[in-house]
């Protein structure tokens, strides 16, 4: 026998009678983007949760409400565009019209482009000569492309130049979709230590010594190491690495310089991380798992958004009682045989004496019976109808359950985390008047 106190609470869940949030867990969005010591807003979490339409509807709202703001997007299938009424997005940030509000906000929007941020930042720390040199190794174009971790590092480094430029007074960040929303955090340090790592500088080594002498080293000193990359690489990629690397020689130990510059200004007093999740097991858990994280590396959280929701208008029906109405009319059109109900008219035995008894009524015109069965067919019809009805309806409580429980196991674990929840919309989000009906959802 089921426990009373679980019985209690699966009932009160089912009914839809799901506990509001309390006051004083609720994010404020408002508050948060009205703040102008908030600078950065970081929308973070697990794929497919809705990071980019979050950050582009806090955004808008902030944009709305007098600040001027710039919305970093990584997500490759270009939607914030769409959204937002820009024929294209690209490295540059570019001004969303028909932003309304009063005040002088201000609304912008840009697309990362990894290899196009790596590029600049080769011509911005390096010679002209070596700069083409670089940018036409085929090393470098291949690391840029598509390395590891090069997404999320450029993400960071294209982050720390808006914020040196200084000419928005709010940055939102769309983080890149990832299997892992930690690798936003570990991906940058970790190429940053690659790029400045031990293998890089042994790779160095020979273009520091020179000439036959740097020959010599490098056939002594890592001839076994210069071997098993010749035969897994191929002699020309080898060939093509120590080119790259001698030629950034003066350039590794800032990548992770500016790699660690932007981590520090992710703990800064003025960003705040936003947590992004659905009302579903897996991305709360991701979810959890990052607030953990946020937490042991002292990254300001500002709270969760909980994203698509679903309510329903006839909540005081709960999924048990909408069950045994849909079975009730279901029986009634079975059991029930009186007075010109589907089952007597459809019997065989009513059947036969019909037969036996009006033997001329097949010669009756067709539309003297039309009148006396039709409201039976109506009748029947509307039954179905309804009893369909209430078990979708079922259905509807029974996930509004899932998504409360979830959702409270959350807040049970993480009470001190405040939370927004934002109803489902019946449609995709694709223009700015969507955007807007999520920032009110948003606020609440």
């Amino acid at each position: 026998m089921t426990p009373e106190p679980a019985r209690t609470s699966d009932s009160a869940a089912a009914s839809g009678t799901a506990r509001p949030l309390d006051p004083a867990r609720a994010l404020d969005v408002d508050a948060l983007i009205d703040d102008p010591k908030t600078r950065i807003v970081v929308c973070c979490g697990s794929g497919g949760v809705g990071k980019t339409t979050t950050a582009a509807a806090i955004g808008l709202r902030a944009a709305e409400r007098g600040r001027k703001v710039v919305v970093l997007t990584i997500d490759p299938a270009r939607r914030l565009a769409q959204s937002m009424g820009i024929d294209r997005l690209d490295n540059v940030p570019r001004r969303v019209k028909d932003v309304e509000g009063e005040g002088d906000g201000e609304l912008h929007a840009m697309m990362l482009d990894m290899k196009r941020t790596f590029d600049e930042i080769v011509e911005a720390h390096a010679d002209k000569e070596r700069a083409a040199a670089i940018l036409a190794n085929p090393f470098y174009q291949s690391l840029s492309a598509g390395f590891a971790g090069t997404q999320e590092y450029m993400a960071m480094e294209k982050l720390g130049q808006l914020r040196s430029r200084d000419e928005w007074d709010l940055i939102v960040v769309d983080t890149p979709p990832s299997r892992s929303a930690l690798d936003f955090l570990d991906a940058p340090k970790r190429l940053g230590s690659f790029l400045d790592g031990k293998l890089i500088r042994l790779l160095m080594a020979p273009a520091k010594v020179g000439g036959r002498a740097g020959m010599k080293f490098l056939n002594v000193g890592m001839s076994m190491m210069t071997g098993a990359l010749g035969k897994l690489l191929g002699g020309p990629l080898l060939r093509d690495v120590q080119t790259f690397v001698a030629a950034m020689d003066t350039m590794f130990g800032g990548f992770r310089t500016r790699a660690d510059a932007t981590y520090r200004l992710l703990q800064a007093p003025g960003t705040a991380f936003v947590v992004v999740a659905s009302p579903e097991r897996d991305a709360l858990r991701e979810a959890a798992y990052f607030v953990e994280r946020l937490a042991a590396d002292d990254m300001p959280l500002a709270g969760l958004v909980l994203n698509r929701v679903h309510g329903s208008g006839a909540a005081h029906l709960s999924a048990e009682r909408a069950l045994a109405a849909a079975e009730n009319l279901e029986e009634s059109r079975i059991v029930d045989q009186g007075d010109g109900k589907v089952g007597d008219r459809n019997s065989p035995d009513n059947l036969l004496s019909s037969e036996t008894s009006q033997p001329s009524e097949a010669s009756q015109p067709s539309e003297t019976s039309v009148p006396s069965e039709a409201p039976h067919e109506s009748d029947a019809s509307v039954e179905q109808l309804t009893a369909g009805l209430l078990r979708l309806h079922a259905e509807r409580m029974r996930l509004l359950a899932r998504e409360q429980r979830t959702r409270d196991r959350f807040t049970a674990l993480h009470p001190e985390v405040a939370v927004a929840e934002v109803a489902a919309l019946p449609g995709d989000v694709h223009d700015l008047a969507g955007l807007r009906a999520i920032g009110d959802r948003l606020a609440g």
